[in-house]
Order: structure tokens, then C-alpha cells, then sequence
């Protein structure tokens, strides 16, 4: 090693390295990790003031997500989202071969409105375990579907993991590709979703109704959800057409309905994922340590030993989906990877910046299927028979795998491409 690095930088890539590895290995939330990390490399290794650390905090990055989620939660905690699932969820009622693929639009829109990914699979995966049952489709294929559907959509610019994935690309160089972030992450989940349609026996599914039950029967929609439809919808105009500032025009809707009694303040704030916000920001703060240090260039500097410019969007997919298998792909994959993009692109000689952060975004998703993630044990706790969810654990870990190597033969096929688009 060069001996001529500076301690700072060294001492602060060992941190990042640390980080994911408690990560990937421990139940510790690496964004309180990454905190304290990054205090004690800022202070006592490269001898900044406390307040030069503090400067790195990603307060924009905090504000978005604390609204974004804060208007979700009320809509969640008023039954909006719920009784929107469960109407949807009544289409798949008909012929057993569609159902997954309603199954997979349903989650898919309902995350790319906002809920994420996470919140998407917890609302429509019971009810569509009920559904997949009574119709004779497979519990593997019903946690497919509804897995890839809401990950088709959980880049979208108004989701909580599509503002980290957007704003670590702004951070890097790569603003103003929102939806083309949303497009590539949506056409790999749908690709490898139909593909597990046709492999799992989709198409030969017999024709089979669904009895009604209490799984899939509604409740009607009440003044204060129509209201919260109504604002929900009018912030998303907002966003998209008026170029409302993200997390304080989510602030105001949120405090909107609140005030005109469409949701309950107290319990929406509970429901704010505060643990995963917390994660995304330390490990944020302790990467903007690594790049004032050096480290950066170090961390850089490997990763691109590992590809060359032809290899690189299908290397650098590969590492992430790895890493994202056993890791948190919003908290720590994502926030790690995507500032690394330009020092990557100029290390290995070549290459489109663009093309690598959308397979930073791909290959890290892909595998969320894995029981070992959200999404992979959401869907094995909606399983009511042991032995099918021990069945369901072993064949979704062994899919999300292999999702390592489909996510990098994708991004090295199409990265490019669709960058270029």
C-alpha cells in the first residue's frame, strides 16, 4: 500500500468498510455507527472542529424524507392507502394466470405514488397471499410478483428511496434524470418478473375464481379519504409540474390534512420510519467524511481494479447487489455507492456516469426479493403454513442470489443504452 496516504484517508475508509460490514452482520443501525464514525475521524484523526463535522449532515436530504414519509404515514394511518390496495386487489379476482400480473401492477403503483417498496409489499402481500391461495397460484410466484412490482416503483421521484437515489446523484453530478432513474429500475423488475411468470408456470395456471372473503372484501371510501386522494394528488401535480420544493410542499400537504381532521398528528409521526432515516443520513455524513478526507479516492481507486470501461455497469452491479443482499440497499448501499460515480468513471478510464449509477440503482434492488431483506420477509411472515414459509425462505434467499448475477448481465447489456436514450 502506498505509504504516502494520508492517515484521514485510510482511517476513514476503514470506517466505511466497518460500517458495512456491522451492517450486513448485525441488527446495530449503521447510521448511528456511521455518526459516531465519522465524529471521531472528523475530531481525532483529522483534527476538524466538531462544528466542520456537523457541516456535512445532509439537512436537505433529512427534510425531504421527514415530509415525504410524514405524508405517507397520515395517509396510512387514516386507512387511505389500505382501502386503495384492497379496491385494486379486486381486479385479480377472474382468470388464475393474470393474477400475478395484476398482483405486480398493484404493487407497482402503489409504491412508485409514494408509500416505497417496504410500505407497498406490508399493505397488498396478506391480501394477495389470501387471493393467490383461493386461486391456486403459487405462494413463490404471489411473493415474486408483488416483491418486483413494488420495487418496479420504488425509484420514483416522489418515493422515499427514490429521493436518496436522486439526491446522492445530484450530489455526484447526475441531477435531472428522475424518470429515467424511475425507467430503468421498473423495466429490470418488470423483465424479471415476467420472466418468473413464464419459468414458475404463469401461463398454465387454470382459470379459477376467487371467493370473496374477509381478506378481500372493502370497506367504501369516506369523506376523509377522498380528501386525502385530493391532496395527495394535488402535491404530486405539484412536484411534477409546478417544481414544488419536495419535502416542505409534503410538510404542508401533511399538515393540511391534519388540520382539516383527515389524519391523526400523534400516530402519522410514529409511523415515520425514523430508524431508516437515521441510517440513510449517518452513513450520508460519514461518506462526506471519506470524500473531505481522501478516502474517497481511495475507496474509488478498488473499485475500479475490479472493471475495466466495457465491464464497469456490469461490475459495479454485481458489487452492489452483493453488498445490498445483506445490507440495507436505501441506508447504506445507495448513499455509499452513488457519490462515487465520477472519481469511478475517471479512475477506470471511461465510461457514461450515468449508465454506472443506473446500475448502481438496479443491481442494488434486484436482490430485495431475498427473504434476507424487507420485502423477502414480509412476504414469508404473510404465509400462514410453516412448511410453505421455510420453502418460501429457502427458494426466495436462492432467487435473490442469483439476482446478483441477472442484475449484472442486465445493467452491462442495457445500462448503456438506456442512459443514452
Amino acid at each position: 500500500m502506498d505509504l504516502t496516504v494520508p492517515s484521514p484517508a485510510l482511517a476513514s475508509l476503514l470506517a466505511l468498510a466497518a460500517a458495512i460490514i456491522l451492517s450486513c452482520t448485525t441488527r446495530l443501525n449503521v447510521g448511528l455507527l456511521a455518526m459516531a464514525l465519522a465524529w471521531g475521524i472528523g475530531v481525532f484523526v483529522a483534527g476538524w472542529p466538531a462544528d466542520a463535522v456537523a457541516g456535512g449532515f445532509p439537512g436537505a436530504l433529512f427534510l425531504t424524507l421527514s415530509g415525504v414519509t410524514l405524508l405517507f404515514a397520515v395517509s396510512e394511518v387514516n386507512g387511505t392507502i389500505e382501502r386503495l390496495a384492497r379496491r385494486a386487489l379486486r381486479l385479480a379476482r377472474g382468470s388464475a394466470r393474470t393474477i400475478p400480473l395484476v398482483l405486480f401492477l398493484i404493487a407497482m403503483i402503489v409504491s412508485t405514488l409514494g408509500p416505497g417498496a417496504i410500505a407497498s409489499v406490508a399493505l397488498v402481500v396478506p391480501v394477495a397471499m389470501a387471493v393467490g391461495t383461493r386461486s391456486g397460484v403459487p405462494p413463490f410466484l404471489v411473493a415474486l410478483m408483488v416483491a418486483n412490482g413494488a420495487n418496479a416503483g420504488n425509484l420514483s421521484p416522489v418515493s422515499t428511496v427514490g429521493v436518496v437515489a436522486n439526491a446522492k446523484m445530484a450530489e455526484a453530478g447526475l441531477a435531472g434524470h428522475e424518470w429515467k432513474v424511475w425507467a430503468a429500475n421498473f423495466l429490470a423488475h418488470l423483465v424479471v418478473a415476467l420472466a418468473a411468470w413464464l419459468l414458475l408456470g404463469g401461463p398454465r395456471l387454470r382459470s379459477a375464481p376467487v371467493e370473496a372473503d374477509a381478506a378481500s372484501r372493502v370497506e367504501p371510501l369516506k369523506p376523509r379519504h377522498w380528501l386525502t386522494l385530493a391532496v395527495v394528488a394535488a402535491w404530486i401535480a405539484g412536484v411534477v409540474f409546478g417544481r414544488l420544493h419536495l419535502g416542505f410542499s409534503a410538510f404542508a400537504a401533511a399538515v393540511a390534512l391534519i388540520v382539516l381532521g383527515a389524519g391523526d398528528e400523534m400516530a402519522a409521526v410514529k409511523r415515520i420510519p425514523w430508524s431508516a432515516i437515521l441510517m440513510v443520513c449517518g452513513v450520508s455524513l460519514l461518506v462526506t467524511v471519506l470524500e473531505k478526507t481522501g478516502g474517497m479516492a481511495l475507496f474509488t481507486g478498488l473499485l475500479a481494479g475490479l472493471a475495466s470501461p466495457a465491464t464497469l455497469t456490469g461490475v459495479i452491479a454485481f458489487v452492489t447487489g452483493a453488498i445490498s443482499t445483506y445490507s440495507s440497499t436505501s441506508g447504506v448501499v445507495l448513499p455509499t455507492f452513488l457519490p462515487t460515480v465520477p472519481g469511478l468513471v475517471a479512475q477506470v478510464g471511461g465510461g457514461d456516469p450515468l449508465a454506472v449509477a443506473l446500475s448502481i440503482n438496479v443491481g442494488a434492488s434486484l436482490v430485495d426479493v431475498s427473504p434476507l431483506s424487507t420485502l423477502g420477509a414480509l412476504c414469508v411472515a404473510a404465509t400462514a403454513d410453516p412448511a410453505t414459509a421455510r420453502d418460501l425462505f429457502r427458494r426466495l434467499l436462492l432467487w435473490g442470489l442469483a439476482m446478483t448475477v441477472v442484475g449484472a448481465l442486465l445493467c452491462q447489456v442495457f445500462a448503456g443504452p438506456l442512459a443514452r436514450w
